[in-house]
C-alpha cells in the first residue's frame, strides 16, 4: 500500500515522544493507529543522507518478496519526501534482546529459546536459499528478532540486506554490521556470503546460552563472549559461562545448542553449516529433548508443522513470483 504523509501523521500524533517504539541505525519506530483501528509500526528515517534514503527503498525491494511467518510483513510506504516512511505489522513484545537481558535469575524458558532459535533459523533458510535470488540479511543480531503477543520470532530490519544471484557464491561489498555480531571473515575480505548470516546466528545461539551481550561482556581476562565461550568448550567447561537457569532446566540440550553454536562460529565460512542445516538440526533437538517435549507434544508438533508447511507454500509461491525477483533492484 502507498499511505499518504498525512494519514501516517494522523496515526502517530505527528511522530510524538509518547509513540516512539525503538530505534536502530536504519531509523526511529513508532507505534501508529491507522484509521481502520488496526494497530501498526512506523519506521521514519533518521536523516535524509542519500544512503538511508536508499536502505529504505532497498528495504522494501526486499520485504516485498518475502511471505514467511517468520519475517516481520511490510504493509506499505510513503516515499515522496526527504524522509522515506515503512508501515509494517506490529509486533506487541519488544525483542529478543530485551527478553535475555534483564535484571534477575530467570529469563526465557529453555524450551522457548530453542523454539525462538528454530523460528530465526527458519526465516534465514528461507532467505538464503528458498527463492531465485538468495537474501542476506547482513545484521542479523537479538536485537532484530522481535517477539510477538505468543513470544513468535519475526526477523526484522532489512535496510542492509543485500540480494546475491543464485549462481553466485557471494559479492565484495563495503563492510557493515554490528560489533559483536560480525563475521570476522567478511569484516577481513569484504566478501559477504550467506554464510556471514550463519556466523551471527552462531553468535545469538551463544547469547541465549548464557544471557551475556556480545558486544559489551569482556572476560577479565580481556577476551570477548565468543572467544571465551570457544574456549571453555574447548575445556568441556561449558558450564562456567552458561545462563544458571538453562544448567537447571535442560544442560544436555544447552551442550547439543552448544556444539551448533560453535560449528557455526568457524572462522572459515565455507566449513559453516547452511541456515537449513542449522534449521533441522533444531528441529532434531527441539523434538528428542524430553525436558522440552514433556508437556507439550501438540503444541511443538504445531510449531514445526506451521515451520514445515510454510516452507512448502513459499516453495509454490516461487514460480509465481519468479518475474518479480528478477526484475528487484537492490542497491549497494
Amino acid at each position: 500500500m502507498i499511505f499518504s504523509l498525512e494519514e501516517l501523521e494522523k496515526a502517530t500524533e505527528k511522530f510524538d515522544e509518547s509513540r516512539k517504539l525503538g530505534g536502530g541505525g536504519h531509523g526511529i519506530v513508532y507505534k501508529g493507529i491507522l484509521s481502520n483501528k488496526d494497530v501498526v509500526a512506523i519506521k521514519k528515517s533518521k536523516i535524509t543522507i542519500q544512503r538511508e534514503i536508499e536502505d529504505f527503498i532497498n528495504e522494501v525491494a526486499i520485504l516485498s518478496q518475502i511471505n514467511h511467518r517468520n519475517v516481520v510483513r511490510l504493509f506499505g510506504c510513503y516515499l515522496e519526501t526527504q524522509v522515506p516512511l515503512l508501515v509494517y505489522e506490529f509486533i506487541s513484545n519488544g525483542t529478543l534482546s530485551d527478553y535475555l537481558h534483564v535484571e534477575g535469575p530467570r529469563s526465557l524458558s529453555w524450551r522457548d529459546r530453542v523454539r525462538i532459535a528454530l523460528e530465526t533459523a527458519s526465516a534465514l533458510s528461507y532467505l538464503h536459499s528458498s527463492a531465485l535470488t538468495s537474501i542476506i540479511h547482513r545484521d542479523v543480531k537479538s536485537a532484530n528478532i522481535l517477539l510477538d503477543h505468543r513470544l513468535t520470532a519475526k526477523v526484522s530490519d532489512f535496510g542492509a540486506s543485500r540480494g546475491i544471484a543464485i549462481d553466485q557464491t557471494g559479492l565484495n561489498t563495503a563492510i557493515q554490521g554490528t560489533f559483536g555480531y560480525l563475521d570476522p571473515e567478511y569484516y577481513q575480505t569484504s566478501r559477504l556470503t550467506d554464510k556471514s548470516d550463519v556466523y551471527s546466528f552462531g553468535v545469538i545461539l551463544v547469547e541465549l546460552l548464557t544471557r551475556k551481550k556480545p558486544y559489551a561482556f569482556m572476560h577479565s581476562e580481556g577476551v570477548s563472549l565468543i572467544a571465551q565461550f570457544n574456549l571453555v568448550l574447548r575445556q568441556d567447561k561449558l558450564c562456567e559461562i552458561l545462563d544458571l537457569q538453562i544448567i537447571s532446566e535442560c544442560l544436555e540440550g544447552a551442550k547439543e545448542v552448544a556444539a551448533l553454536a560453535s560449528t557455526c562460529l568457524n572462522l572459515k565460512g565455507e566449513e559453516r553449516p547452511t541456515m537449513r542445516q542449522a534449521q533441522m538440526t533444531l528441529e532434531r533437538l527441539l523434538l528428542a529433548n524430553k525436558n522440552i517435549e514433556e508437556g507439550y507434544p501438540d503444541e511443538l508438533n504445531c510449531t514445526l508443522a506451521q515451520i514445515r508447511n510454510n516452507n512448502d507454500n513459499n516453495s509454490r509461491q516461487h514460480s509465481a513470483e519468479q518475474e518479480l525477483v528478477q526484475s528487484a533492484s537492490f542497491p549497494r
